[in-house]
């Protein structure tokens, strides 16, 4: 039976998690694959860890080049992470003929545009399924289930962190701190979690989604990016009494001529299923011109769920070879010439709905100086709430707005912070699905 070797660079988490599936479920891959995937070598810097699995004799490596450079491997598997280390090894390996998995979002979201280029030249594959959603099959579903679609819009929940917090603050009314303790000691989060939690994970993921979905060069730096570090138990028990859950959205849109691409927190209805995700799970809703509305909802991260879908995308490749197809699937979805580079929408220039809370002195003619500031910023208020017990001296005032341009609201929020009537900076979460 035809043998297919493979490299893995990288045993952390994932690494293991590919080598322990490729142990466990070997056979049952033979039989759906019809050749032998086998591990040749795998490289780490720690070669004295144990991974509660066993290698066989001259697997183990702590050089990466004896991985990169050994003219029998066809695939090789990085799960280093990072943007250095791992781009060199995978422009060596690339250079060297060699086929790519990677998990690696915040390489592609950087650099992708290089690495793809790189590949096409050398007429090998780079596979990244695992780089976003975890076990969804978001990049094959886009690429190949909806092949004949137009993508209309993606929303999705992308990081399992953020979604825990939320969830926790939500479920039992932890504070943010409490909760991304726990989070923490959950091992959800990072000791710094500022990567997640400010959102800049699930940027990485968006610019990958959004480029496979529209054809787009990918572009990372025009995202509007937001975190969740500024949501309150108070906001979420508002949000929950109007009918909303909030969690941090990955956004992405295209009107023909643009592409809308933000992270932030969002108010979404009761009635959307996002709104029901919760703990350490991600769901990706996806909107296209022939199959309207579909939602994928799994596992974002962890050892498993990670290896399955590189364990996919290498049996993907290793199809292609038996048959001697090269990138029979465009890596990026659509054929190389077709891809371009697509403006992306400005932030100020969207339109939407808004959550807005204040922090007020309580005092007569408050709520009508804060109304009369979104008046002349044709900013109408749907529905206004104070809440009933002074904090520290100031009110709460939480209000609803009508449809409204985004560039027009920043400018009101900032003119009412400027009046000695606020105390604090005012919140401001947008809200998807009201009318």
């Amino acid at each position: 039976m035809k043998e297919i070797k493979i490299g893995i660079l990288g045993l952390g988490t994932v690494g293991t998690g590919i080598a322990r599936l490729l142990q466990e479920n070997g056979s049952l891959i033979t039989q759906r694959l019809g050749a032998t995937l086998t591990l040749k070598k795998a490289a780490d810097i720690d070669l004295e860890k144990d991974r509660g699995i066993q290698f066989e004799d001259g697997v183990l490596t702590s050089d990466a080049d004896e991985v990169v450079n050994d003219p029998e491997i066809d695939i090789i598997l990085e799960m280093i992470g990072g943007e250095t280390i791992a781009k060199d090894f995978i422009i060596k390996a690339i250079n060297n003929g060699k086929h790519i998995v990677t998990a690696n979002k915040a390489l592609l979201a950087s650099h992708g545009n290089e690495l793809f280029k790189l590949a096409a030249e050398k007429g090998v594959s780079i596979a990244f399924e695992p780089s976003v959603g975890g076990c969804m099959p978001i990049i094959k579903t886009i690429r190949e289930s909806l092949a004949g679609n137009r993508i209309v819009s993606i929303c999705g929940i992308l990081n399992g962190t953020c979604n825990y917090i939320l969830s926790k603050i939500t479920n039992e009314g932890v504070s943010f701190e409490d909760a991304l303790a726990e989070a923490q000691a959950e091992g959800f989060a990072e000791a710094d979690p500022t990567l997640d939690i400010e959102g800049f994970d699930t940027a990485h993921k968006l610019a990958i989604l959004s480029s496979i979905a529209y054809g787009a060069e990918i572009n990372l730096k025009d995202i509007y990016v937001e975190g969740i570090s500024n949501i309150t138990a108070m906001d979420i028990e508002f949000a929950d009494q109007c009918g909303y859950r909030i969690k941090l959205l990955a956004i992405t849109k295209f009107n023909g001529n643009a592409i809308e691409a933000r992270i932030h927190p969002t108010m979404i209805p009761f009635s959307n299923p996002l709104s029901n995700v919760n703990g350490s799970l991600n769901a990706v809703t996806l909107s296209g011109d022939a199959i309207g509305e579909m939602m994928l909802y799994g596992h974002g991260a962890g050892m498993m769920p990670t290896a399955s879908a590189a364990i996919s995308d290498t049996i993907d490749i290793a199809r292609d070879l038996l048959f001697g197809a090269t990138t029979r699937v465009p890596m990026l979805s659509f054929q190389k010439k077709h891809i371009k580079a697509i403006p992306t929408q400005p932030i100020d220039d969207i339109s939407g709905y808004y959550y807005v809370r204040f922090s007020a002195i309580d005092q007569p003619g408050v709520l009508s100086k804060i109304s009369g500031i979104l008046g002349e910023h044709s900013i109408s208020i749907k529905s206004v709430h104070q809440y009933e017990q002074k904090l520290n001296g100031v009110v709460p005032i939480f209000m609803l707005t009508h449809h409204a341009k985004e560039s027009e609201i920043q400018k009101a929020l900032a003119k009412i912070a400027s009046l000695d009537i606020t105390t604090k900076q005012p919140a401001l979460i947008r809200i998807e699905g009201s009318s």
